[in-house]
């Protein structure tokens, strides 16, 4: 019997960093799509803030754990993968620098720029949730993708700093999450610096099939959007 259950929504940069990880780190679990399940008294009964992925197991003290960087950390703490979650606290300090930057600076960019072609909500307060006429809310997107160079660009200069991952010589959870976020710039055609197609192009041959397999999920989502724009 699987040892956890993962409950995903498969067009998803939180729900594919957690569904690579928990394949290339080869654990038992059980995966769950709850495409229109979500949002009901039952899911939220164990998920509150009704997000994906949830990753549910004994031993959590509420039973269930959401939010991908949280999953990953737990996972391989309980697992002791430090292939992905360096036991150095320096390392690992860089990793989990590395994970809050992009939730925290980068991913907001992302969403703005990308939701809207995407066909995802966007969070209140933002100008797409607004009463502001077309116009605003397309110079919006385009500021938000023209702000992602320069937060990109930190990942170059700083994270991997000439390696060829944040982890180091293998990819660490930090870089599933960037790859997998980057991931959705192809649905606005976003103009990649080399450096950041090389190292999506290294972290998807070092993860293999474990990459390859779920990403398949989110680029066959973008094609069909892409599609239907056209």
């Amino acid at each position: 019997m699987p040892v956890s259950t993962l409950s995903i929504l498969k067009p998803s940069v939180n729900n594919l960093t957690a569904r690579i990880f928990v394949r290339a780190a080869g654990l038992e679990f059980e995966e769950v799509d709850v495409w229109g399940k979500k949002s009901t008294p039952e899911f939220l009964a164990k998920d509150p803030a009704d997000l994906t992925p949830l990753l549910e197991e004994e031993g959590l003290p509420k039973g269930a754990l959401h939010e991908s960087c949280a999953i990953m950390q737990y996972l391989c703490n309980k697992h002791g993968l430090e292939g992905f979650y360096p036991a150095d606290p320096g390392e690992r300090a860089m990793v989990d620098s590395a994970m809050f930057y992009l939730t925290g600076t980068l991913y907001p960019l992302l969403a703005r720029a990308t939701y809207p072609a995407l066909g995802f909500g966007q969070y209140p307060g933002e100008v797409a949730t607004s009463d502001a006429d077309d116009a605003m809310k397309a110079k919006a997107r385009d500021e938000a993708e023209a702000a992602l160079a320069k937060p990109l660009d930190v990942f170059r200069a700083f994270y991997l700093d000439d390696r060829p991952f944040i982890g180091g010589d293998s990819p660490s959870i930090a870089d599933i999450r960037l790859a997998a976020t980057l991931e959705f710039l192809r649905a606005i055609d976003y103009e990649f610096p080399a450096w950041a197609e090389e190292y999506m192009a290294r972290v998807e041959e070092s993860l293999g099939e474990a990459y390859a397999e779920p990403v398949a999920d989110v680029r066959g989502y973008i094609d069909y959007v892409r599609s239907q724009a056209g």
